[in-house]
């Protein structure tokens, strides 16, 4: 259970106030700290996202495929900016969506919820999406659902990715992911293991 006023039962929480229409409920278990079932309810679409650690990805019971493109210039990448206003968070979030402009890419969205730009790159939809100071609970489903499909995680700055650390890159390709790595300007937030206990 988290602490009060740490999350909220729905991913997209600014976008259902506004009636922006993505709103997804997610659901990630683990044990021992590996994912081993994901659920993401994209509410307002009425799709239902599932998987299972080694059984595949499915949307609605049709299984999920991420995109085989691999041109950087070609690919989409979804983000989001967050929601801290600190001046150098955001000086380093519109650091990295200039430069990830710039390479070009074809195009950056963003859903306005973590889950299901997860979601997307699982689909196929899109090749990327990477944030910093996301939660656990809105990237835990969504990690195991992209590398079900066929997809990768790793950390901003590399390596293999942390939930806990509020920092995630998941992309269709290690190629891909390896390219926009060397875009993306990194800090650290406060991790979601680290917070004071009540």
């Amino acid at each position: 259970m988290s602490p009060p006023g740490s999350s909220t039962p729905i991913d997209g929480t600014t976008n259902f106030v506004h009636a922006f229409p993505f709103v997804a409920v997610s659901i990630g278990f683990s044990v021992n700290k590996q994912m081993e079932f994901g659920v993401v309810f994209s509410c307002l679409e009425d799709k239902m996202y599932t998987a299972r650690r080694g059984g595949g990805a499915f949307c609605n019971g049709e299984r999920l495929q991420v995109s085989s493109q691999e041109d950087i210039q070609q690919a989409m990448v979804c983000t989001e900016f967050g929601s801290s206003r600190d001046p150098e968070v955001v000086e380093k979030i519109f650091c990295s969506l200039r430069a990830v402009l710039s390479i070009p890419t074809h195009g950056v969205r963003g859903a306005g919820t973590a889950a299901i730009n997860m979601c997307l790159v699982a689909s196929g939809c899109a090749e990327a999406y990477y944030e910093i100071g996301i939660h656990v609970w809105d990237i835990a489903a969504g990690a195991l659902l992209v590398t079900e499909a066929g997809g990768v995680l790793m950390d901003v700055q590399g390596g293999p990715v942390d939930l806990m650390s509020r920092r995630v890159l998941a992309a269709n390709s290690p190629a891909l992911a390896e390219r926009l790595l060397q875009e993306i300007h990194s800090f650290c937030p406060i991790r979601d293991d680290a917070a004071p206990s009540l």
